[in-house]
């Protein structure tokens, strides 16, 4: 979980919009004040004011308004509110698991992707170790095995200079900072990862921008409770080229 906060606050230094956006170093991360064991104070968000906006249109009116190059398409979004195994005894489900495995199995289903196919995502990171969790529950690790991600990742620069932490070679996770860095609005929370993911699909992220970014994936999670997973891409690309 050290690294994995790292990673958010380091790729904070590039978003002027984060609350926190410096780089900590691992042993300030493991070293600072406990919160509950393993959580560190960094490894946690900090609730934030903010606010944020959305346009969703039809496709008629990006067309009428010659609007297809800034255009993002939502291939497929599920909410899924909180399920019997939610209130049993595990805190992992506590903490949203099934429901976001439940709401990503079913975007995955109706759109025809899978997480291949997916290039930049933001989670809900209220603690570094759910992101963790969101690893395996979106099915970008299989079970018990998220941790392999951040011990298997590369950080590589892109044409702005910035640098981003690649999860197996594959995946940017959280290229905002995530909720550890940007804060925590609650409820505008949703729609500034949103903006993220629309910013990179557009190619408009500057220093955090994910080379050739195509699709996006967001997760989001509200305790007692719901969990909603959406799936972006930019208008006009083609699915089957995928």
């Amino acid at each position: 979980m050290v690294n994995i906060s790292y990673k958010n606050h380091k790729q904070s230094v590039n978003n002027p919009k984060a609350s926190i956006s410096k780089e900590i170093s691992r042993s300030d991360i493991k070293d600072k004040m406990m919160l509950c064991h393993p959580i560190t104070f960094w490894m946690s968000a900090p609730v934030a004011d903010g606010g944020a906006c959305v346009i969703v249109c039809s496709e008629d009116f990006v067309i009428r308004h010659a609007l297809q190059r800034k255009a993002v398409e939502i291939i497929s979004q599920h909410l899924v509110t909180d399920l019997p195994s939610s209130f049993e005894k595990s805190y992992i489900d506590l903490s949203g698991y099934q429901m976001a495995k439940e709401a990503a199995r079913r975007c995955f289903k109706e759109s025809g992707l899978t997480p291949d196919n997916v290039n930049v995502v933001e989670v809900h990171d209220c603690f570094s170790c759910n992101e963790m969790l969101m690893y395996e529950a979106l099915g970008l690790a299989k079970e018990g095995t998220g941790y392999q991600l951040i011990r298997n990742s590369e950080w590589r620069k892109n044409k702005e200079g910035g640098e981003m932490c690649y999860l197996n070679n594959k995946w940017v996770v959280n290229p905002s900072g995530g909720l550890e860095s940007k804060g925590h609005p609650i409820g505008a929370t949703g729609l500034a990862q949103c903006a993220e993911l629309v910013w990179q699909l557009r190619g408009q992220a500057g220093k955090r921008q994910v080379e050739d970014a195509k699709i996006g994936l967001q997760h989001n999670f509200g305790i007692g409770g719901a969990a909603v997973v959406t799936l972006y891409k930019k208008y006009g690309i083609q699915q089957a080229k995928l």
